[in-house]
């Protein structure tokens, strides 16, 4: 995907087609596809944005909805970019996980589906609240608000 503009008129130019496997699978690399469609996981401490430091908004990889602000990051210590908030109220959606033998939050775009990680309640005040999120799942955009896209 080559830039936010494309993939914003992509998804509503044929809204049916978000969730179909062929066109994720065009647009994605087969790592992004497994994480952002398949719910997959980076290995941990290897993704692009697990030790950024910096401003910028980060957006979902495959609608650019604005997700978390680099302002809300820190280092959990768990080898994922983490964060303590979200962007907005409401960006992401968050679904009971059963997956691999544990019980979890799992968190996706509110948007597009797009799978971003998971939730858990060990994080630091104001929040208390972690949300641990794969790298390939975002883009820091440093010129993108907190808004939502539209």
């Amino acid at each position: 995907m080559s830039d936010s503009h494309s993939k914003n008129d992509d998804l509503q130019a044929g809204g049916a087609q978000i969730s179909c496997d062929e066109y994720w699978r065009d647009k994605l690399s087969p790592a992004e596809f497994t994480i952002c469609r398949d719910k997959g996981t980076e290995r941990a401490f290897t993704g692009q944005y697990n030790d950024f430091k910096g401003e910028g908004v980060f957006v979902c990889k495959c609608c650019a909805e604005p997700l978390f602000d680099a302002a809300n990051k820190y280092d959990s210590g768990s080898g994922w970019p983490s964060f303590y908030a979200t962007a907005n109220p409401g960006c992401v959606q968050e679904y009971f996980d059963e997956a691999h033998g544990m019980r979890r939050t799992e968190i996706v775009c509110r948007r597009c589906q797009s799978h971003l990680g998971h939730v858990f309640t060990d994080g630091p005040q104001p929040t208390r609240l972690r949300y641990c999120v794969n790298s390939a799942s975002l883009v820091l955009s440093e010129s993108a608000t907190s808004k939502p896209a539209k």
